[in-house]
């Protein structure tokens, strides 16, 4: 099994089975199997969640494992192609990745303000995405995008609109 400083845990025959998926991939599109490209699959195997391309170049730099970011981009996009992971658009400046074994039916809620994403898993049931019918396409999953403010962004807000207001009244 891996494990990480984040504590979790991916089953040895789960993570064999990416491997060999990616392996096979890479000889499918005949690119090079490089230690590089491994090493990069191997860390994104120990988030339990999203990851953006910045905590994966701090965790394999913490590691002494250093590559570049070009090269972390690239692999991204081979890892995307291949269908082991998925990315997700926070906004149009970030992005951030998933490993796709982990990206079950489920929905985020994305803060608008500090950019936070919660997931709330099991949100689109299977059997609703089974009855989708959508002429010449195959659903393989789903994921709902619900944005809008995080309760400690909401509550900053709240407080500096109170202070605004105390402030103002003072002015008068």
């Amino acid at each position: 099994m891996i494990e990480s400083d984040t504590c979790f845990y991916m089953e040895n025959k789960i993570y064999t089975e990416i491997q060999n998926s990616f392996a096979e991939y890479l000889t499918e599109k005949k690119l090079r199997k490089t230690e590089e490209r491994f090493r990069i699959l191997e860390e994104i195997c120990t988030f339990p969640g999203h990851f953006d391309i910045c905590a994966l170049h701090r965790k394999l730099d913490d590691q002494n494992f250093h590559v570049s970011k070009a090269t972390l981009y690239n692999t991204l996009e081979v890892l995307i192609d291949g269908g082991l992971i998925v990315p997700l658009q926070v906004s149009c400046n970030a992005v951030q990745y998933k490993l796709r074994k982990l990206a079950e039916m489920h929905s985020h809620v994305i803060c608008t303000k500090c950019k936070t994403i919660r997931e709330i898993k099991n949100y689109f049931p299977k059997d609703q995405l089974d009855s989708v019918k959508t002429p010449r396409f195959t659903p393989e999953f789903a994921s709902l995008y619900i944005y809008g403010l995080c309760s400690k962004c909401k509550n900053k807000m709240q407080k500096k609109n109170v202070s605004d207001k105390k402030n103002n009244k003072r002015k008068q």
